[in-house]
Formats: C-alpha cells, sequence, structure tokens
C-alpha cells in the first residue's frame, strides 16, 4: 500500500467523506477493468464495480491493512463479479464485428493518421476479451487478477483463498488455453467466426 493510501484509508475509516471518495475514484478503473475482464461485458461488469464500491464503503473501517488496499479491493471486485456472473446464470458472451470492420475498412478513408492503431488495439481488446469468455472462472479469474489487477501470487492467493501453486497452475494453464483460442480466432475462416466455440 502507498503511503497516500495508507494516510486515505486511515482518514476514510475515520469517517473522512473526502479521503474515501479520493481512494475509490484513485482505484476505480482497476477494479472497473478487473470487473470487466471476469464477467465479459461492461453492463455485468458495471453493476459488480458498483456493488464492489459500495462493499468497500461499508467495510473501510473492518479494513485491517494487513494486505495492500488494492488487494483487498480487488478481492471485493472478484467476489462482486463472481456473484454477478451467478445471478445472471449465464456465460459473457461479446459480439465479434471485425469480419464487418475488416468489409467497411476498404472503403473508408482513414482521416485521422492515428486512428489505424487504436483501431487494430481495440479489435485485440475485443478478442481478448472474446477469448477469456470462453476460459473457464477457474482460469478466468486469476488470471485477471495477475494481468489486469497486476497482483502477485501471493496476492492472488490470498484473494482466492488457494495455495500459490494452485495459482501459478492455474495461471498458466490459463494462458496457455487463451493462446490457444486466440491462434484458433486468428486462423478461423468469416464463416467459422459466426459460430461461437462451445
Amino acid at each position: 500500500m502507498t503511503h497516500d493510501d495508507h494516510a486515505l484509508v486511515q482518514a476514510a475509516a475515520g469517517g473522512d467523506r473526502q479521503a474515501l471518495d479520493t481512494l475509490l475514484r484513485r482505484h476505480y478503473d482497476r477494479i472497473f477493468a478487473v470487473c470487466r475482464r471476469i464477467t465479459g461485458n461492461d453492463a455485468d461488469a458495471a453493476d459488480a464495480a458498483q456493488d464492489a464500491l459500495i462493499s468497500i464503503v461499508r467495510s473501510i473501517g473492518r479494513f485491517d491493512g494487513r494486505a495492500s488496499f488494492s488487494t483487498w479491493a480487488y478481492r471485493i471486485a472478484t467476489n462482486a463479479s463472481l456473484d454477478e456472473l451467478r445471478r445472471r446464470r449465464r456465460r459473457p458472451t461479446v459480439i465479434d464485428d471485425r469480419n464487418d470492420r475488416r468489409s467497411e475498412g476498404t472503403e473508408a478513408q482513414i482521416v485521422d493518421p492515428e486512428a489505424a492503431p487504436r483501431i487494430e488495439a481495440i479489435a485485440d481488446r475485443m478478442a481478448i476479451d472474446a477469448a477469456l469468455a470462453q476460459l473457464p472462472e477457474t482460469f478466468r479469474v486469476p488470471l485477471v487478477l495477475r494481468d489486469v489487477g497486476d497482483l502477485e501470487y501471493a496476492e492472488i492467493a490470498e484473494t482466492l483463498d488457494v495455495p500459490v501453486g494452485t495459482v501459478k497452475s492455474r495461471i498458466a494453464r490459463g494462458r496457455a488455453q487463451l493462446i490457444e483460442l486466440l491462434d484458433a480466432g486468428n486462423q478461423a475462416g468469416p464463416s467459422d467466426r459466426q459460430t461461437p466455440a462451445p
């Protein structure tokens, strides 16, 4: 926990609403990113992130400082995301519209020279999101906490209440499956892409 976070947490726990607001704003983007990658879509992520923030506000007085604030917040965000998935009782889906962009791109003129790299980055992110959505929660959650939340293996183990070795194994297997899914997506023909993998 950074010195700033530590001071803000202490102040927030003591009832300082401005400190609490600053703390939540500082960590919201990363909390939402974790929720987004676990749930697979913006709507569920927004609900999960909102639930996580409410839980953080209600629990800030009981935060004991044994873990960093970010680790504690990601644990809450992870649980909120998994609760959201259970409530929806469905797997997240991502619409793959790369074919539409490809056909339109042949006719469209690029006015903004910086647009092409940004569009490519968005397409890459969508492909990763689509592949992540197909991973079992067991692999997806630790992978998101490591690569999006930037948590150490020990922090992920604490967050998920599993041994560090299990975390490393799940992340390794998750990354291997993710690479396979991304490779399959790149090699699939247009007709193949329209039917999601089971």
